[in-house]
């Protein structure tokens, strides 16, 4: 056993006892961990809002062997996001964001810039003049290519050949865009068109380029192609993903 300081986000928590929970942590030294929080459940806990979902915290861990809860002996509020409570599409996008993390990742493998890209997002959601489809968008693409699910976007998944833009089609099945003599060989696909394959790239962009998303048309149509491909690639539907806007 040890005992290890970090910075957690906190993506989960179920009750364990009358008086414990087990919360599932988000850490950028660590990865994904599950501990035990002894007197969680307590209405004057040692441990107070810190670990409510979505708070970012600094905690300390008594770290267990494999296969065993760690234990969660002290938890600080670092940060919080109180703009989500004031706006309903943005608080079900910080939960899937949650989702994302829980669901996506294994636990024990660290991804700090991943820790820091989703931090920025709950951020951003639900500030004015954010658009927040574009914004959680933004975070599934860099989740996707941190993980080595992304999509191929800027060259054709099959064959690897450099994308014009002209006759595209989407295969999830496939891994990406597919170019136009491609397509015959896969038979789940979608068409693609040129505006909506450049606004995925924009928003695979490092940086804020998806504030320029605006357009209701392609971002509804991002957000139908990607619930598609987290669908698929996952081998189920995420939880929140019926609640979440364009």
């Amino acid at each position: 056993m040890s005992l290890d300081k970090a910075t957690a986000l906190v993506i989960r928590g179920t009750d364990f006892s009358e008086t414990s929970r087990i919360v599932t942590l988000w850490t950028p030294e660590f990865g994904k961990v599950r501990a035990l929080a002894k007197g969680g459940r307590r209405l004057k806990s040692n441990f107070d809002v810190a670990i409510d979902l979505l708070t970012v915290c600094g905690i300390v861990l008594i770290r267990k062997t494999s296969g065993s809860l760690d234990l969660l002996t002290e938890a600080q509020v670092q940060e919080r996001f109180p703009q989500l409570r004031h706006d309903l599409t943005a608080l079900y996008a910080g939960y899937y964001v949650a989702e994302m993390l829980g669901d996506w990742t294994q636990d024990h493998d660290p991804h700090p810039s991943l820790f820091e890209e989703a931090v920025v997002t709950l951020r951003n959601l639900g500030q004015p003049g954010v658009v927040n489809g574009p914004c959680l968008a933004h975070f599934e693409l860099v989740l996707l290519r941190e993980l080595g699910y992304g999509p191929a976007l800027d060259f054709c998944a099959d064959c690897g050949a450099t994308l014009s833009g002209q006759g595209l089609a989407f295969s999830a099945a496939g891994g990406g865009v597919l170019c136009q003599a491609c397509q015959p060989r896969q038979r789940e696909k979608r068409p693609l068109s040129e505006a909506t394959w450049r606004t995925l790239e924009r928003l695979r962009s490092p940086g804020e380029s998806w504030r320029e998303v605006q357009d209701p048309h392609l971002r509804s149509e991002v957000r139908q192609l990607l619930d598609h491909y987290v669908t698929y690639v996952l081998g189920r539907r995420p939880r929140l993903l019926p609640y979440l806007g364009s």
